[in-house]
């Protein structure tokens, strides 16, 4: 699912690029503006919280850190939990966690054990779909918690990463829900 045109316009109006960030040869797609825009932030929330009902979802993962920004909201807005997968060692008590390969070596993602019950309906959002990795590894962590992946939504796609094709395996038919693909 692509955004309505109404929708995609307003979102991309305010998305910034930022050339050469991080580094020389990076295009850096940057939502802060969208962020601080409340009409905007507030479509893109409206968005998010209709996905969960189309797909019946009882629980928002939001990946760290700026799907923590866009899936919070959501989750009020739909009135289900909201649950963050954070980077290694950053939560406390019992967690599980997750190892996945990066471009450049490997990270590790938890979530807390009893954060999702057996039977839970996920969907996973975040900001940017990039390679894919961060994702993936989500997707396997909701799994082993005993829950279900509904869907994964993402703001932006970035189409010529690939990331939809390595994910696509994890989905097991989920769907891959990006409003905006470039």
């Amino acid at each position: 699912m692509s955004a309505p045109a109404a929708l995609r316009e307003l979102l991309l109006s305010k998305i910034t690029d930022v050339p050469d960030y991080p580094q020389p040869g990076v295009v850096f797609k940057d939502i802060t503006p969208l962020l601080a825009d409340p009409t905007a932030f507030g479509a893109l929330t409206d968005a998010f919280a209709e996905l969960c009902v189309r797909h019946r979802v009882d629980k928002i993962v939001g990946l760290e850190a700026r799907g923590f920004i866009l899936a919070a909201p959501a989750a009020v807005r739909a009135g289900v939990g909201f649950i963050p997968v954070r980077k290694a060692g950053k939560l406390p008590g019992t967690t599980l966690c997750q190892a996945y390969e990066l471009e450049y070596g490997s990270a590790e993602i938890e979530i807390h054990a009893d954060a999702l019950a057996p039977g839970d309906r996920v969907l996973v959002i975040d900001d940017v779909l990039a390679t894919g990795g961060t994702a993936d590894a989500s997707l396997q962590l909701i799994r082993r918690a005993g829950a279900e992946v509904a869907a994964v939504a993402v703001l932006l796609e970035l189409g010529f990463l690939a990331g939809r094709q390595r994910l696509e395996p994890g989905l097991k038919g989920a769907p891959l829900e990006a409003l905006i693909t470039v």
